[in-house]
């Protein structure tokens, strides 16, 4: 009786997980061509494709929603309300909200990579340092004197950052400025 009542709404909802599963693996192949030709390491680009599959499993269920006769008024109810809900829970932790779509945006535009040595223009703690890792809330920078520093991705994203090369490190020498 069931498959007899729902049957179209069934044959949609096969059709929508499969477009969403395509969608899926043309995504996460995209995202792992664009992270190996960056040089970015695998656990970044595992993270963005665990966003990108959480983003498309709401959206499923937004549409399966719609699917099985649920009228637009009641959903609007009801995402006004989880908004509400989740808008007034996350204002205290919006920072790390903005540190997560930091992670995001440098992962597709983040002209640095692990191993790359950098200067942090920062009038308060300039920082001078090797990348160690990118991950989804922080950079981890290795200091010189070997001490390790966690550095938001929000920030880095705010500040002038310079890639020390090789060459620029010797030309410092050269004009008697303090190098690594």
């Amino acid at each position: 009786m069931f498959f007899e009542t729902y049957k179209s709404e069934l044959i949609q909802s096969v059709i929508l997980i499969a477009i969403l599963l395509i969608i899926r693996f043309l995504t996460r192949v995209t995202i792992n061509k664009i992270g190996k030709k960056s040089g970015i390491n695998d656990a970044r680009i595992h993270l963005i494709n665990r966003y990108v599959t959480v983003t498309l499993l709401l959206i499923a269920l937004l549409i399966e929603t719609i699917i099985f006769g649920t009228e637009f008024k009641d959903i609007a109810l009801v995402f006004s309300s989880v908004f509400a809900v989740i808008g007034i829970g996350l204002f205290a932790v919006w920072s790390i909200l903005s540190n997560i779509t930091s992670g995001i945006i440098m992962f597709f535009n983040f002209p640095y990579k692990v191993g790359d040595k950098i200067e942090i223009h920062d009038k308060d703690f300039p920082i001078k340092a090797i990348i160690e890792d990118i991950g989804a809330f922080q950079l981890h920078l290795r200091l010189d004197n070997g001490d390790l520093v966690t550095y938001p991705n929000n920030l880095i994203l705010q500040k002038p950052v310079t890639l020390l090369k090789k060459d620029a490190i010797a030309n410092s020498y050269d004009d008697g400025h303090d190098a690594l």
